[in-house]
């Protein structure tokens, strides 16, 4: 198909189609609406990949299509608009999978990965600052200045050096701690960077946070930008920060973090409790429900890669668990597959047991 021919085709308009494939070149995204429109500078180095990472979650090669047309569109328009997509659905149905797909097809390297609890706050997610390990550093500088200071036969020495050398002197002159050295950004932080092409943002089960949480964050969803108060007090201009990327620094300028392209926000939630209209208003909504058993037979073959005698079986008395109103998980059933298909396992006695543990029903606690 030509690109005139797709851009006429009726889901011409897709840059995302769920197939999880990485591509062969980067996909590039439309422009944002004048809206959603940043500016953020100095530009960051492209993100590194985590193909283990995204080889765990998904398997190998494509994905088992789990997404419908009308789900497809819905991943499309928060693409396209640079909004958050808020996912829900029971708890193991794939919602946070989902930020995978979208980061391996689109070719936009790791997924940053933010997991919720009830004491998280906001700024858990954009930095954190190491005062306590700071005012040890400096403390320690210090105590290297008065010794160098020291009179006797070393100083008098190190005081004869530099008057020889004075250039040679200030080389070998310990430095004061840097204040950046002490800050690092959270993965919403980090993802709000400002990259060339969008990072991969998992906020994951955002509805176990504190009441608060969900309003915290409107601010920064809205306008792509936070400051990091420390540095906009220090005198520097400029601070080299750790980010959530193992081994990754950033530069900021005068404190403040301002994205250039939005990130692919994926929220999920299990639905326990509602989130308030102006949170829900900025994000698209996006329910997923328990996969069929053609899907769920192929997704046990991508992970195995095979399906195992006695697969299908395991898979029925799954669903007829999940279609009695319990609350299962997807990981259960890929565990019962893998435990009860190897070589001498007993479907009798003790290994039903061991069956029926593997595929409990988790809202009953044991």
């Amino acid at each position: 198909m030509t690109a005139q021919e797709e851009q006429t085709a009726p889901d011409g308009w897709r840059v995302f189609h769920a197939t999880g494939r990485a591509p062969d070149a980067a996909v590039e995204l439309p422009e944002p609406p004048p809206w959603r429109r940043f500016g953020g500078a100095p530009l960051q180095p492209a993100p590194p990949d985590d193909p283990q990472a995204a080889l765990r979650r998904l398997g190998p090669g494509e994905v088992t299509p789990q997404l419908g047309s009308e789900e497809i569109d819905t991943v499309n328009a928060a693409l396209l608009l640079r909004r958050p997509l808020l996912i829900t659905g029971p708890p193991g149905v794939g919602k946070s999978t989902l930020a995978y797909v979208i980061a391996r097809e689109l070719g936009l390297g790791r997924v940053l990965e933010w997991n919720i609890v009830s004491r998280t706050t906001l700024r858990d997610g954009l930095y954190t600052h190491d005062a306590m390990g700071r005012a040890q550093a400096i403390a320690a500088w210090q105590a290297g200045l008065r010794d160098a200071a020291a009179p006797g036969a070393d100083g008098a020495a190190r005081a004869a050096d530099a008057e020889a050398d004075p250039q040679d002197s200030l080389k070998g002159r310990q430095l004061p701690p840097l204040l950046g050295d002490f800050i690092t950004l959270g993965p919403l932080g980090t993802a709000l960077l400002p990259y060339d092409r969008p990072r991969v943002l998992l906020v994951d089960e955002l509805d176990k946070s504190d009441i608060d949480l969900p309003n915290d964050l409107l601010h920064v969803l809205e306008n792509g930008s936070y400051d990091v108060p420390e540095l906009v007090r220090d005198a520097a201009d400029t601070a080299r920060v750790h980010t959530s990327d193992p081994g990754v620094r950033a530069e900021l300028r005068q404190g403040r973090v301002e994205c250039r392209e939005f990130p692919v926000v994926v929220i999920t939630s299990n639905g326990e409790r509602e989130f308030p209209a102006a949170f829900r208003r900025r994000c698209l909504p996006l329910e997923l429900s328990v996969p069929t058993r053609e899907q769920l037979l192929a997704m046990v073959k991508r992970h195995l890669g095979e399906r195992p005698q006695g697969t299908e079986d395991l898979v029925d008395l799954f669903l007829q668990r999940v279609q009695a109103g319990g609350t299962h998980s997807l990981d259960q059933l890929l565990n019962a597959v893998q435990i009860t298909t190897m070589g001498g396992f007993q479907a009798d006695g003790n290994g039903r047991k061991l069956v029926e543990m593997l595929l409990r029903d988790l809202a009953k606690g044991r």
